[in-house]
């Protein structure tokens, strides 16, 4: 039984889920007691004997005819989910015309779209989804308060608090167990609810009202639905356990009842439709949907199972025999079932379990002679089947399902046998008497018919018998299917397993080892065919397996198999065959000492008596076989020149087991790359002493024209012995590849055969690369080893180098934006003219911004510069040409690769062999170091404008496109321009060049140092320096937020290099930026203004103007002169007073008179200027004293005012200057 799915044979019983059968810890917010640990003990060895019980009532089996009311219990965890009955939500519009995941009109399905029945159908109904959900879980009970005794006053606070506990935790549970009973009603399946409790808890009066809301709550049926189980004996558990099991029993009825009556729902629908029965002799296999007589055979299979479920014995044998009619009906048309297909495989795999079924059903009601009878019917129905689908007795597959049949009959009645079947006892009938016989008449007259056909014998195979009977009829199959079918079956495993081997073997280029298991195969496959004399089918098998041994090197795979195969070729008289197989086998070494010269026997006894069939040459070329000989070849310099010789020398080593002497060897040709006619060494008898090699010398060849000389030498070599032939060899042009011994062909002549083995010149027998030695010694044999990087098998052929004078003058370093010269000088010291090309490669630079620029002739680049003539230059002559480097960015080292190529002139130029031509390339790299020409420094300082501002009510004063000039503020920029280089620059121009964008933005260029100079050129030596002084105008502006201003101007430098000799250099333009401005953020400021110089007792004017620069704040000023007895001034104005408050943007101006009364230098009277609206950044409201006192205003004079740029930070000026205390004025008498 194990070859059939156990799910299609075990007996079905209803299934029960389990859950909530796990330790039961105490709760946490219960304290750790002995009371409470003892409890916990209690459940936990309740639960442990509940699993027991409930998993010892059936075990899942195939004989098992109990009609005891038990499940199959399965234990789940609480959480458990069951598989979709469809693959759409419920709340899905296509709900109701969606199937199930195991349909067959389910495109994942796996019978989709003509499947019958998987066994995952029945899994899913005997371990996923029940018929009955039980669900354990523990009742809430409060602790019992233990210093409490009986006559105490019942405390009403605790009771509150209990029964609050008590309500909460019920609610839990019941929002649990709906939840569950909401999954378990959409399947249709029972829920029961068994609540754990103490014994203590069952004689709670509150237990009833509890245990009512709980199944309210819950939605718990009223029949079945809610148990109460304690801790008790084992004895009283299994009491609990059957009688849980006779209540539930009934609803899982139903259920498999509603399932039976929901499938013959669908049988009765699909039996009204009909569909056209395509033509049984279709070519091609095409998946159609199943047909009606599948889904009446799903259909009556699952109402049989469900009547299985349900004890229905009898239901359930007429349901099964209904299928298996319909199996039957389904199997003799090809066109619903084609044979040998996926879908024929199952349907017969399902056909058998059936039956077994059937024959189970009817040996449960002790029917023997029935279940016998359909058995064999069965076998009977299937035989003429198999015999239709060419499966008949000639075939092994018919025996093994004959033998598999008999025996799952004999382990069925094995099984009965331990249980409750009992084998009828076959016995003769006895003679009986005459009075027997009258009464036996009178009672009954058929009686004796019966008697009379019982005593005639019985057919073993139309009575029930024991199992030994049919386990042997299995044995008895089983040995006629390895008696007649052992050949077939050895050569349909092997060709079954190479096919096999080949369709999931890897193919990987980097790895193509993966496939010599399918090799041996087929190497098994062949030698198969040799055992049964199919020769012919065993040399195509030999033939694509020696391709890949010979390519892979395995000799020791290769050997055995060229014998066999030479046996093969032998048997069927092919000469030619077994001369290329013989040739080819003298590579192998023999283990054996009788075989070492049997191949070498063969081949001369071959060639002597017998006579090819054609006149032409017998090529044995074995590429990528082992070599008969170990050879080798070794040039003695890597590289030689057009028309110079090349010494090379050829070692040919015979093997060093295999007899090689008697080979009818007639020459040797060795065959160069460069020349078609080969160097011919022909055989010669000679008597030469034991020597382990020889030595033969060729003569030179000194052009590819020529052709060779025939050499002689003795061809015959005794094991081990070498064979040297040296010589030397030249090639009037260059070689395209290289120099070498292209191939080697041996000729063996004898009587009309004539044989030649082409075979490579550096070959080894063991597959190893042979060692490059040179022969120094003949007298006393030494060598010499060769060791290069390249090959020493070959030599390369190049043409003489051009030789040509380069010189490259420059004077280093250079000039960033200037044209520096770089003068290329070439002179031909060679004997030939020589036509020169010039290439320039500017390399790239990771320096930032750099942009280089290379200009040579008319040609400009960036980067490449291809293919400048310089001419032909004949012996002696010369060429110079200039090439310019143009650099900008920043200074850094510059890389040029220069390449002169040459070739004679008139040589043809041809792209596509540039390794034969006579070309010569020479290169030079320059590294040009690049600095820049001048040095700049550059200084800022900022002035106030003195003008009047105009008013707020003036309507320029808030128009962005006009400029405020009364508002502007100054920069004044001092530019130093060094000359920084080694060399002396001639200085043409320096202008200011304005950007025009600017006049109505934020700065405008007043004035200009350059714009005074007019024509203006001068020669600056290192180290000179030049500055000039711009004047800028800088408009205010709010929508700035620090932001610096640029691209105001730039200064435009016009210079030339003075070269060492006094010439100056291309013009060359360098421009200098100016610096960004940023000029310093002002907020309430006091400007003073007082000539530098007064007269005695003239009166001079002393101004003050206060400006609000803030752009949003206005400001409250308080304005004091301070006179101290001894000042030097009588001073005519205001002393103290309060100016009008200043709105954002404006100024207000005060004058005083001052009349000097002494001489000298006199400090001016100190002036105050406070602001009574200070700000305050603390979060607090300004007292009155803070509002009084006020802040400084900073004083300003304006024959001091230099500020610098403002970096981010108020700028809060000179104390002093904040105090009042001003500068002096020189009074002259």
């Amino acid at each position: 039984m194990n070859s059939y799915p156990p799910e299609l044979l075990a007996q079905l019983a209803p299934v029960m889920f389990v859950a909530g059968l796990d330790a039961f810890p105490p709760p946490a917010s219960q304290p750790s007691t002995p009371t409470t640990s003892t409890k916990a003990n209690d459940f936990s060895l309740l639960a442990s004997r509940l699993r027991d019980a409930l998993q010892a009532q059936r075990k899942v089996a195939i004989w098992q005819p109990d009609k005891s009311k038990t499940f199959q219990v399965i234990l789940v965890d609480k959480d458990v989910r069951f598989p979709p009955r469809k693959l759409v939500a419920p709340e899905d519009p296509g709900y109701s015309a969606a199937h199930s995941p195991l349909s067959p009109l389910t495109p994942t399905s796996p019978l989709h779209p003509d499947g019958l029945i998987a066994p995952i159908w029945i899994r899913k109904h005997t371990s996923l989804v029940p018929s009955v959900f039980v669900l354990f879980l523990r009742i809430y009970e409060h602790p019992q308060n233990s210093a409490a005794t009986p006559l105490d006053v019942p405390d009403a606070n605790r009771e509150r608090e209990r029964e609050l506990e008590e309500r909460k935790s019920d609610a839990e549970l019941s929002a649990d167990i709906a939840l569950r009973k909401k999954t378990t009603n959409e399947r249709g399946i029972k829920l029961t609810v068994v609540l754990m409790a103490t014994r203590r808890m069952l004689d709670d009066p509150t237990l009833d009202a509890r245990l009512t809301y709980i199944r309210r709550q819950s939605g718990l049926d009223s029949r079945a639905a809610l148990f109460v189980l304690s801790p008790v004996s084992q004895s009283e558990l299994g009491e609990f356990v059957k009688s849980l099991q006779q209540a539930l029993y009934e609803p899982a009825l139903e259920y498999y009842t509603a399932h039976s009556k929901r499938v013959r729902r669908k049988r009765n629908r699909h039996s009204q439709a009909s569909y056209p029965i395509p033509p049984s002799g279709s070519s091609s296999i095409i998946a159609r949907p199943l047909r009606p007589e599948g889904w009446t055979v799903r259909y009556e299979y699952k109402m049989a199972c469900f009547a299985e479920f349900r004890g229905e014995d009898e239901v359930a044998l007429k349901h099964y025999q209904d299928a298996h009619s319909m199996l039957v009906v389904m199997f003799g048309s090809t066109a619903i079932l084609p044979p040998r297909t996926k879908r024929w495989a199952e349907a017969k795999v399902l056909a058998d379990c059936i039956d077994v079924k059937i024959s189970k059903l009817y040996l449960y009601n002790n029917e023997h002679a029935l279940a016998l009878s359909h058995h064999n019917a069965h076998m009977r129905i299937f035989s003429d089947f198999s015999r239709g689908w060419g499966i008949g007795e000639e075939t092994y597959e018919y025996w093994s399902w004959i033998a598999r049949q008999h025996r799952i009959l004999a382990e069925l009645l094995e099984q009965g046998t331990r249980s409750t079947l009992t084998i009828p006892v076959h016995k003769p009938t006895p003679a009986i008497s005459n009075a027997s016989l009258s009464v036996s008449q009178i009672n009954s007259g058929r009686g004796l018919e019966m008697d009379s056909i019982r005593s005639l014998g019985i057919n073993p195979s139309h009575a029930l018998q024991h199992p030994g009977f049919y386990y042997y009829m299995a044995a008895r199959c089983t040995e006629l299917r390895r008696e007649r079918f052992l050949a077939a079956v050895e050569f349909e495993l092997y060709t079954k397993a190479y096919e096999l081997f080949k369709k999931y073997t890897v193919v990987d280029p980097q790895n193509p080892t993966q496939g010599r298991l399918t090799l041996w195969i087929a190497y098994q496959i062949a030698q198969t065919y040799y055992a049964s004399a199919k020769y012919d089918m065993a040399i195509r098998f030999f033939e694509r397996i020696a391709k890949t041994y010979r390519r892979e090197k395995w000799g020791a795979l290769l050997h055995p198999l060229l014998s066999t195969w030479y046996a093969c070729a032998r048997e069927l008289g092919d000469i030619v065959l077994s001369v290329k197989l013989l040739v080819e086998m003298l590579g192998h070494d023999i283990a054996e000492e009788d075989e070492k010269t049997f191949y070498e026997e063969d081949l001369v006894a071959i060639l002597k008596s017998t006579v090819p069939s054609s006149d032409e040459v017998l090529v044995v070329d074995l590429p990528e076989s082992q070599p008969i000989f170990d050879s080798n070849v070794v040039f003695w310099a890597p590289e030689v020149k057009v028309g110079e010789p090349a010494a090379f020398q050829l070692s040919l080593i015979a093997p060093r087991d295999v007899p090689i002497s008697s080979l009818p060897i007639s020459s040797l040709s060795i065959y160069f790359s460069h020349v078609e006619d080969p160097v011919v060494v022909r055989h010669e008898e000679q008597e030469c002493p034991p020597s382990p090699f020889q030595l033969v010398n060729v003569k030179h060849a000194a052009s590819s024209s020529e052709a060779f000389e025939d050499t002689v030498a003795h061809l015959r070599w005794q094991l081990g012995e070498s064979l040297i032939i040296a010589g030397t060899i030249s090639s009037d042009a260059p070689t395209s590849l290289e120099l070498k011994v292209s191939k080697l062909v041996l000729t063996i002549e004898e009587g009309t055969w004539k044989i030649e083995i082409p075979f490579n010149p550096c070959g080894s027998r063991n597959g190893l690369s042979p060692l490059s030695r040179w022969l120094s010694s003949v007298d006393s044999p030494q060598y010499l080893p060769i060791e290069r990087e390249g090959a020493a098998s070959s030599a390369n052929v190049r043409h003489r180098a051009h030789t040509l004078d380069v010189s490259l003058a420059h004077e280093s370093p250079a000039y960033l934006n200037e044209e520096y010269p770089i003068i290329i000088d070439i002179i031909n010291v060679d004997t030939r003219p020589l036509d020169i090309v010039v290439d320039v490669l500017l390399l790239p630079t990771e320096i930032d911004g750099a942009v280089n620029t290379i200009i040579l002739g008319d040609d400009q680049s960036s980067s490449f510069i291809k293919g400048v003539p310089f001419g032909v230059l004949a012996p002696g002559a010369s060429s110079a040409k200039t090439l310019y480097l143009v650099n900008t960015g920043a200074p850094g080292d510059r890389v040029i690769d220069i390449s002169i190529q040459s070739r004679p002139a008139g040589a043809a130029v041809d792209p596509g062999e540039t390794e034969l031509q006579d070309l010569t390339e020479t290169l030079r790299t320059l590294v040009i170091p690049t600095v820049e020409p001048f040095k700049v420094s550059q200084t800022i300082s900022y002035t106030r404008g003195l003008a009047k501002w105009k008013g707020l009510a003036d309507l320029d004063t808030f128009d962005g496109n006009v400029w405020n000039h009364s508002r502007t503020s100054e920069a004044l920029v001092r530019t130093s321009i060094e000359c920084a280089g080694p060399s002396t620059v001639h200085v043409e121009s320096v202008t200011l060049e304005r950007q025009a964008s600017l006049k109505h933005e934020d700065a405008m260029i007043v004035d200009c140092s350059a714009d005074h100079l007019g024509d203006y050129s001068s020669d600056y030596y290192p180290g000179d320096e030049l500055t000039h002084v711009s004047r800028i105008a800088l408009a205010p502006s709010e929508d700035r937020d620090d932001q610096d201003v640029t691209n105001t101007g730039n200064y435009i430098v016009r210079w030339q290099r003075i070269r060492k000799n006094g010439d100056k250099g291309p013009l060359a333009t360098t421009v200098l930026r100016l610096p960004p401005l940023r000029p310093p953020i002002e907020g309430l400021l006091a400007l003073l203004s007082v000539p530098p110089v007064a007269a005695l007792h003239a009166p001079i004017p002393l101004t003050l103007t206060v400006r609000n620069y803030h752009p949003s704040r206005s400001a409250n000023v308080v304005v004091q002169l301070e006179l101290d007895a001894s000042e030097s001034f009588v001073v005519a104005g205001l002393r103290s007073g309060r100016l009008p408050i200043l709105m954002p943007g404006e100024e207000e101006k005060l004058t005083w008179n001052l009349i000097p009364i002494e001489c000298g230098h006199v400090r001016i009277p100190r002036v105050k200027v406070t602001d009574r609206r200070p700000i305050f950044t603390g979060g607090t409201e300004p007292t009155s004293e803070m509002v009084q006192k006020g802040e400084l205003v900073k004083i300003v004079d304006v024959r001091l005012d230099q500020r610098p740029a403002h970096t981010g930070a108020a700028n809060t000026g000179n104390p002093d200057t904040q105090d009042g205390a001003l500068g002096t004025v020189l009074v002259l008498p």
